[in-house]
């Protein structure tokens, strides 16, 4: 019997790459399809990973997100897409996904369209499919990191979790180096936050409760402060369950101040201003003249995830510090952003969930993954202090 099974990328860019990667390694893939509308990028990623993979199991593909007919005709006898490319194009593959009657999940990040992705659940039920929304590094691996730490506490009351991607040594001007979609990064750092405070959700502005962090070397001390997207739904989810959920994102000292000032000058707002007659949206001015900036020709980085769970019995720390492989030429935001979420794309494939939409703190089995991670060649500390 042939079990081997079929992956379409959506997205040929970084995460994109290293998630096609990860299917064509651990996947048990037959044919990897990597599509993106820049049809020399899709060749070029093949290329590179057909040679990775010393098989010619990756195949290019032109293909236009924004054209949902396409995207269906594509997805058809395809077992499971993943979506790469940037969260406002997530709903209408979702949709084209369960019409084709392919598993779909993707790196996400805005919660709002994901709660739109899960009022789709009873639509994919109907056709057999499973949809993953928030499968990235965070919304995603911490999450699934945080139910993890849960589990090792009997009566667990609050999770804080610290993530950040950064370059090994801090770029100027914003101490600061691209390593995923400037759309992204916008993303997280505008709007309102859903946290649990007091076990109700509440809603905190981004770029607010800044405080220090330490972490050990080469990072040292760094800071932390409210963004947005990274809890998914889990203040729904453990409402009454937790006191507290909240998460953070690590940056090296003097970041937030600098990109405070860019903030509330309004030039990540999306409100279009006029200029000369021309109607503007400073975030995407923003996206244009910043974004080349903050392109580094470094690519070492490095990725810090801490996630603490405290209850009445004690603490658990579980601390995840990864860095640029320099033999695969992936960096660590692509290893923990793509292999992270192709490991679900592999669930998904496998059958291990039910139909209909899925949240991760609920569906995936939290010693699976982590076990998944260690094969990837992660190294998780996790450190348990019980106080009893």
């Amino acid at each position: 019997m042939n079990d081997r099974k079929t992956y379409v990328v959506l997205g040929a860019g970084w995460q994109g790459t290293a998630a096609a990667y990860d299917f064509g390694k651990y996947g048990h893939a037959a044919r990897i399809l990597i599509a993106d509308i820049d049809e020399d990028r899709a060749v070029q990623a093949a290329l590179r990973l057909n040679a990775l993979l010393q098989d010619d199991v990756v195949v290019p593909v032109q293909a236009d997100v924004t054209k949902a007919h396409e995207i269906e005709q594509l997805l058809r006898g395809v077992d499971v897409c993943l979506s790469a490319v940037p969260y406002y194009f997530n709903l209408d593959l979702t949709r084209a996904a369960i019409r084709a009657g392919c598993h779909f999940c993707d790196l996400g990040g805005n919660t709002d369209v994901v709660f739109q992705q899960h009022e789709l659940s009873g639509m994919a039920k109907q056709q057999g499919v499973t949809i993953a929304p928030d499968c990235g590094l965070a919304p995603g691996m911490a999450n699934i990191l945080a139910v993890y730490g849960m589990r090792r506490l009997k009566l667990p009351h609050r999770v804080r979790i610290y993530v950040g991607g950064l370059p090994q040594e801090p770029q100027p001007p914003l101490d600061y180096a691209l390593t995923f979609s400037i759309e992204g990064l916008t993303n997280e750092y505008f709007g309102k936050a859903y946290v649990l405070r007091g076990g109700e959700i509440t809603q905190i502005d981004a770029f607010s409760e800044l405080e220090p962090i330490q972490f050990p070397q080469p990072l040292g001390r760094c800071e932390a402060f409210v963004t947005v997207g990274g809890t998914s739904t889990c203040p729904w989810t453990f409402a009454g369950v937790l006191d507290e959920y909240i998460e953070k994102t690590v940056r090296y000292p003097g970041h937030y101040e600098k990109m405070k000032t860019i903030y509330d000058l309004g030039l990540l707002d999306e409100k279009p201003v006029q200029v000369d007659g021309v109607k503007v949206s400073p975030r995407k001015l923003f996206h244009a003249v910043a974004g080349p900036r903050l392109l580094s020709e470094d690519p070492r980085d490095v990725v810090v995830l801490r996630v603490v769970v405290s209850g009445d019995e004690g603490e658990v720390t579980i601390e995840l510090i990864d860095f640029y492989d320099d033999e695969l030429d992936f960096t660590a935001m692509q290893r923990t952003t793509g292999f992270g979420a192709a490991i679900v794309g592999i669930m998904l494939a496998r059958g291990e969930f039910s139909p209909g939409s899925i949240k991760l703190e609920e569906a995936v089995d939290p010693v699976k993954y982590v076990e998944e991670l260690t094969r990837r060649g992660f190294d998780l500390k996790i450190d348990a202090r019980m106080t009893g």
